[in-house]
């Protein structure tokens, strides 16, 4: 097979550079090593920023979101006993969407049959050839047989533990980490929201977040040391332990209901600064992770695919490669003010194990500040609602 873009990935970023390659007339193919029903079975994230919203409205795959999606107007800073609401709208003028990744993802697949956008899933064993020269190519196996797929440029999207990152030479690689001492405890319920707006709370029990995927599914979260397992933790001790934090402070109390997912995931913020290797390009997490706290690891990947879009659309209609030589930088100057903003909030929110009397008055002082200061709340809402493209 050949193309002009292969597309490693089948997650949002992937889709979404698929669905706006051939809007632009850009013949490319996107491989998955896992089955749909995986892609679409994993839980993700649900909090939209304007870039992702407004690029499923340029493709026209925004009807359900529309006419499902939450608008948020605010959301809230907590401490033990009061809410500091930060207030996008006014703020900001924008807002963001509670849509699950999940469903994005949904919809971008279900349209790319009618877009004539192929996906060849439960592609294995894929592995990136020739990167540094003129004609790259793919290779995997599906059902057993060996298969090929010549590009002429090679859009890495599969994630952090996908074969394109560790394609790049290791004399090539420039990446930074920084991994929490904690991780996050979730639970999926089809129970209602106990609050209109997600509240971010930092209280003597610890760290945790109220949210919603609509008016009758609600995802909550709480800080769990990384030796805790989910077998630790039955049902009803983690919605007691969402009681306790979040009754005192939420409009409608906790619901409690049976877990339609429970997990623990793992907090870190990483770049791979080498988002250009040759004809290898990275989006989404290849390149980067960001902890939940902000939501920006979609919307990251959102404003990725934006930029490889354009620099490639405009590099096969006139031959400009201004873009494709400009989109590492154009991107990272993104990433990594996005980078900042779920550290300095992870900071704010969490209570990191090594912390002592002096860093909770620091936490407290700074809440109070946020609280009390239109300036501040400004510069937060700024970065919630997503910074410009």
């Amino acid at each position: 097979m050949k193309t002009q873009v292969a597309i490693v990935g089948a997650g949002p970023s992937g889709l979404l550079l698929g669905h706006l390659l051939k809007r632009a007339g850009i013949d490319c193919v996107v491989v998955e090593r896992q089955s749909r029903d995986y892609v679409l079975g994993r839980i993700r994230a649900g909090v939209l920023e304007t870039v992702t919203t407004d690029l499923m409205i340029r493709l026209g795959i925004d009807a359900r979101m529309r006419a499902e999606g939450l608008i948020e107007e605010g959301f809230n800073l907590a401490t033990d006993d009061r809410l500091i609401r930060i207030d996008i709208t006014a703020l900001t003028g924008r807002h963001v969407m509670v849509y699950g990744q999940t469903e994005l993802t949904r919809d971008l697949m279900d349209a790319a049959p009618n877009r004539d956008l192929p996906i060849v899933f439960e592609a294995n064993d894929v592995a990136l050839h020739d990167i540094d020269g003129d004609a790259p190519y793919l290779t995997y196996a599906k059902d057993g047989v060996a298969q090929r797929i010549d590009a002429q440029f090679i859009a890495g999207c599969d994630g952090f533990h996908g074969p394109s990152r560790r394609a790049i030479p290791a004399g090539a690689v420039r990446e930074f980490e920084r991994e929490y001492p904690f991780g996050w405890l979730g639970i999926l319920a089809d129970v209602p929201p106990c609050h209109p707006e997600l509240i971010y709370a930092n209280t003597a029990r610890g760290f945790a977040l109220a949210s919603m995927r609509s008016t009758t599914r609600s995802r909550y979260y709480i800080q769990v040391p990384l030796t805790d397992r989910v077998e630790d933790w039955s049902e009803d001790r983690l919605w007691d332990e969402l009681a306790q934090r979040f009754d005192p402070l939420s409009k409608y109390g906790v619901t409690h209901g049976p877990a339609l997912e429970m997990s623990i995931a793992p907090l870190r913020s990483y770049v791979f600064e080498t988002m250009r290797h040759g004809r290898l390009f990275l989006a989404g997490d290849s390149a980067h992770i960001v902890p939940p706290t902000g939501a920006k690891g979609l919307n990251l990947a959102a404003s990725d695919v934006a930029y490889l879009a354009d620099a490639l659309a405009a590099f096969f209609a006139s031959g400009d490669e201004v873009g494709l030589v400009g989109y590492q930088a154009r991107a990272l100057a993104r990433i990594w003010k996005a980078e900042r903003f779920s550290w300095y909030l992870t900071k704010l929110m969490h209570r990191f194990p090594e912390d002592g009397a002096f860093e909770h008055r620091m936490q407290a002082a700074e809440l109070d500040y946020v609280a009390s200061s239109r300036a501040m709340q400004t510069a937060i809402a700024e970065n919630y609602v997503g910074l410009p493209l």
